[in-house]
């Protein structure tokens, strides 16, 4: 089976001046990075009304098995422009973390990608560098403002501005810094991924520049020894913040592999973020195409929830019209209990028992009131009767389902899908039922998400983590949305519970304000910011040869 980067290999790409001429853009809208790849101007949001409708594609909780949500968004893609409807699929930057670690890239796989992969995989056009460059540079202030100030209002334990780096190392998760004479107050501190930073939360949820500026302001960098919060407009480093995200606040643009328009701008995660493309790269797709397809990270309980609680939230956006969710057959019997090496055995009791979990997903979604499709996405270990169960308990659901072969056969394989797709977003449907409302106390708020979408039975929030809650209300943050930290592989916070768990309390560890951002964070289970290497990282089997081809990379 020929690898996602052999198959990238074969493709001639078009110019990306003719794939932009395609999507509707006027030459002077883009800012060319070679000829694969462009950034788009923000003048392109002034042209058009955003009123495209919008599918969010999302999925049942991970496997090791991997589902093939990003293949599945662009595979979709794909097969609508085959319908003739022009659709941009907008996705999140790929982490270098996650390639050189064991995920691997975001990019699609077979032949249903966004290319050029390898580029958009590793630097692209150093949108998360400079993100990562700007949340250090507040740092930087912030400890030059202490290290030198006989009587600002600072206390080093209430510091809350680390550091980022676009890595995984888990080394950097818990440091001492400031040795030296010359160094400054010693202390202890930490490194987050730049995934993690408020910084890329707030890139990827403001509207536009002098939006980006505010958000930016407003970032909560310390806590006064009076009590109230220090923001990076109180050490005026806003605006310099604000120039070395000059370019990376533009989208980019790339193709797909059958030559379709594709925007990829931000990159939050969804277990320590909201896990979702910008806001700028959405609306400007809205304006232009006919349908657009986006993503939300990992399942239902995280990127979805966040999409529709949180980011459809947003000034000037708009909840998706209707959901895709990802499932495979592989999913559903490892979630009913079969070992990894055994999930290419025909298995129907285990995949019914594995249902579970895709049913709550299920049920997560239409507690939305959007439409509701679930993509199958086929492996060739399928078997008939597997596949023929599954659509089974789908449809018993009172969800509508479609099999398709993207990986495979690209757009071809998924051309049922796209019709029904493109009919349930053109469904009336009303207003979204949101999970909360903004102005129940922020107790309310986690307890609703909690039992509502992970189902279940209780919440634990410890007497320390209230008190945190209390002072976020006293400053006046009590009306912003919430911003889930847990684990991905589970509904549940522990990880290891598979399936759909049933009589479990969730543990509350913490709570911080993204100011900027415009949410609370809240800390459900163990959770890192800071993700560490595998005992066998991807990097090492990956080279470069003398002519620049590389090997390894996917």
């Amino acid at each position: 089976m020929p690898t996602d980067l052999e198959i990238a290999s074969k493709v001639t790409l078009k110019p990306i001046i003719e794939i932009a001429e395609k999507a509707g853009f006027r030459p002077e809208h883009i800012i060319p990075y070679g000829s694969k790849m462009a950034k788009i101007s923000l003048d392109a949001a002034n042209e058009k009304e955003a009123k495209a409708p919008m599918v969010l594609v999302t999925a049942m909780t991970p496997t090791p098995a991997g589902e093939g949500k990003t293949t599945v968004s662009i595979g979709l893609s794909e097969a609508l422009n085959r319908r003739g409807h022009l659709a941009i699929a907008t996705l999140r930057e790929p982490s270098l973390g996650p390639v050189f670690g064991v995920k691997g890239g975001a990019a699609g796989g077979g032949w249903s990608q966004v290319l050029p992969m390898e580029e958009i995989n590793l630097h692209f056009t150093g949108d998360i560098h400079a993100i990562t460059a700007a949340h250090n540079l507040l740092a930087a202030l912030l400890d030059n403002k202490y290290s030198r100030a006989t009587k600002q209002c600072l206390l080093p334990k209430e510091i809350r501005w680390n550091r980022v780096l676009d890595m995984n190392d888990r080394a950097l998760r818990n440091i001492v810094i400031g040795l030296g004479s010359e160094a400054g107050q010693v202390r202890e501190s930490k490194f987050g991924i730049t995934a993690s930073s408020e910084i890329m939360a707030i890139l990827a949820l403001a509207k536009d520049p002098d939006d980006l500026h505010a958000r930016l302001s407003r970032i909560v960098v310390a806590e006064s020894a009076t009590g109230g919060p220090i923001t990076a407009k109180d050490i005026n480093a806003e605006g310099a913040m604000s120039i070395l995200l000059k370019d990376a606040i533009q989208p980019n643009l790339v193709q797909t592999i059958e030559g379709n328009p594709a925007i990829i701008h931000a990159g939050p995660f969804a277990n320590i973020a909201h896990g979702t493309n910008s806001i700028i790269a959405t609306n400007i797709s809205r304006r232009y195409a006919d349908i657009v397809v986006t993503e939300a990270g990992f399942a239902s309980d995280l990127g979805a929830e966040k999409f529709f609680n949180l980011v459809s939230r947003q000034e000037g956006t708009v909840p998706p019209d209707a959901v895709v969710i990802v499932a495979t057959i592989r999913a559903l019997k490892y979630h009913g209990g079969v070992k990894k090496k055994e999930l290419n055995n025909e298995n129907v009791e285990a995949l019914t028992k594995g249902f579970a979990n895709l049913e709550k997903h299920i049920e997560n979604m239409q507690s939305f009131n959007r439409p509701v499709i679930v993509a199958l996405n086929q492996f060739i270990t399928d078997t008939d009767a597997e596949i023929a169960k599954t659509m089974e308990l789908i449809k018993a659901k009172g969800a509508d389902a479609e099999a398709i072969t993207i990986w495979a056969d690209g757009g071809g394989g998924a051309l049922d899908l796209a019709d029904k797709v493109w009919a349930a977003v053109h469904e009336d449907r009303g207003p979204v039922s949101y999970t909360y409302e903004l102005d129940d106390c922020c107790v309310a708020k986690i307890e609703k998400v909690c039992k509502n979408i992970y189902g279940a039975d209780q919440v634990i929030i410890p007497r320390s983590v209230k008190k945190k809650i209390d002072k976020l209300r006293e400053w006046g943050f009590s009306n912003l949305p919430i911003c889930m930290a847990k684990t991905q592989s589970s509904l549940s916070d522990d990880k290891k519970l598979r399936g759909r768990p049933t009589g479990f309390t969730v543990e509350i560890k913490d709570i911080t304000i993204n100011a900027g951002a415009g949410f609370m964070v809240v800390y459900a289970g163990d959770i890192m910011t800071m993700p560490g290497l595998a005992a066998k990282p991807a990097a090492e089997n990956m080279s470069i040869d003398s002519d620049g081809n590389i090997q390894g990379l996917f």
